[in-house]
């Protein structure tokens, strides 16, 4: 009796663990799998890598770049984005000794449709997709141009997938246009993507 009532303790216990283990990895019942998140990517360099001259700043003198915009993709884009917001900076200069580095590309309203952007976007306030950039230099973008006698400067990419368009006008000033339309977006924010490089001039 003892024996029967071992086997049968033995058995349940191994179905259990059978269910178990069959279970793992599933989504529970009434739930669906986690949404992948969304991921952008710049064709002309891999993330994390030198970014080509073509897309750098021009400057007299030196190895010149032609201020050509990347172009840009995404996908996995989050149900419900009416926007998107891009802002590209130069994560190792700090103006005036604040936490403001440098605001090569702000780009915003950019329709909630888009899975992408063409090289070489072209400069104007206001594009004709109604979306808005503004940059350090002015309503463009602003390739990257750290000096050859400095260190390596990081610039980033950053793309926000947004639940609404913003009412933000461009100002005569990059650094405060970027702090409004970063207040903008607070509660807002589906989702984002980013994307790194480098550049430093040669001698």
């Amino acid at each position: 009796m003892r024996l029967l009532l071992l086997s049968t303790m033995i058995v349940s216990l191994t179905l259990a663990l059978s269910a178990q283990d069959a279970g793992r990895g599933a989504p529970a019942a009434g739930k669906a799998p986690a949404a992948s998140s969304m991921t952008m990517t710049i064709p002309a360099f891999p993330d994390g890598s030198m970014i080509p001259v073509k897309f750098t700043q021009s400057a007299p003198g030196v190895a010149t770049g032609e201020g050509t915009s990347p172009a840009i993709s995404w996908t996995n884009v989050p149900a419900g984005t009416q926007s998107f917001f891009l802002h590209m900076h130069d994560m190792e200069l700090a103006r005036n000794k604040t936490t403001d580095d440098q605001p090569h590309w702000v780009l915003w309203n950019l329709p909630g449709t888009l899975t992408g952007l063409p090289e070489g976007v072209p400069k104007g306030s206001q594009l004709p997709d109604g979306s808005y950039q503004i940059s350090a230099t002015g309503p463009m973008y602003r390739g990257p141009g750290a000096p050859a006698t400095g260190p390596v400067h990081h610039y980033m990419f950053e793309l926000y997938a947004l639940d609404t368009k913003l009412d933000v006008k461009p100002t005569a000033d990059a650094f405060e246009t970027r702090a409004n339309v970063m207040k903008a977006i607070q509660g807002h924010i589906l989702g984002k993507a980013v994307y790194g490089g480098l550049f430093r001039r040669t001698q």
